[in-house]
């Protein structure tokens, strides 16, 4: 233990009880806290938005897990198909966007509860703009039934420049990273359309997952 603790002694800045007093650090953290963030500190490298959904966890993942459920919740993305000889790969229509194509690749795990979808615009090669879903089940942080959602993206180089300038669509004015901005509120939009499905569906006993995969596949 002593030989562990002479090892973290060795790393400049950390705070830790055996080297800054409780009263210290009660005092460096009311000189941090702020009564207001700007929307740089809070948005500027990762967007994450959280909500309640009265819905079992597992048929929260579920959705999430069906690419699909994309052309529900999402404002924009549709006519969603797997992409001929790449299985697992999808694409559809953004239509925030002036004709723009959307990729998509699900990873779900199910032990675990998150989903993440690995996408990007216009080309289906390098899927660099990720969101990241993990559900918690609220009985276990809120003491009541049903699931809690957080949602993170990351601001990734490519949001402040186009990789593949070349393979954009005549006409498009803007590319997805100028919507950085607006990434929190859309997507709140998002989270809020995600939350009335599946608490509508659980509800009334109608079937979580629409079943668009299925009518696919016939």
């Amino acid at each position: 233990m002593r030989d562990a603790e002479e090892r973290l002694a060795e790393i400049p800045g950390l705070v830790r009880y055996e080297n800054v007093s409780r009263d210290d650090l009660m005092r460096q953290v009311a000189e941090a806290a702020k009564e207001t963030y700007s929307r740089e500190e809070v948005y500027g490298r990762y967007c994450t938005l959280e909500t309640y959904i009265d819905c079992p966890p597992e048929d929260v993942f579920d959705y999430l897990a069906d690419v699909y459920s994309h052309e529900e919740f999402t404002y924009s993305v549709r006519e969603v198909e797997e992409v001929d000889g790449k299985p697992g790969l999808y694409t559809g229509w953004d239509t925030v966007g002036d004709n723009t194509r959307i990729f998509v690749r699900v990873d779900a795990k199910r032990d675990a509860l998150t989903v993440d979808y690995h996408s990007a615009w216009d080309q289906g090669e390098d899927l660099w703009m990720v969101y990241l879903f993990r559900i918690v089940p609220a009985e276990v942080v809120l003491k009541r039934p049903g699931s809690v959602l957080l949602w993170t993206n990351c601001y990734h180089p490519y949001y402040a420049e186009n990789p593949y300038p070349e393979l954009a669509p005549e006409g498009r004015s803007f590319w997805v990273g100028d919507l950085w901005p607006q990434f929190a509120p859309g997507h709140q939009v998002e989270l809020d359309n995600l939350k009335a499905i599946l608490e509508h569906r659980h509800r009334n006993g109608i079937p979580i997952v629409s079943g668009r995969a299925e009518a696919v596949a016939r």
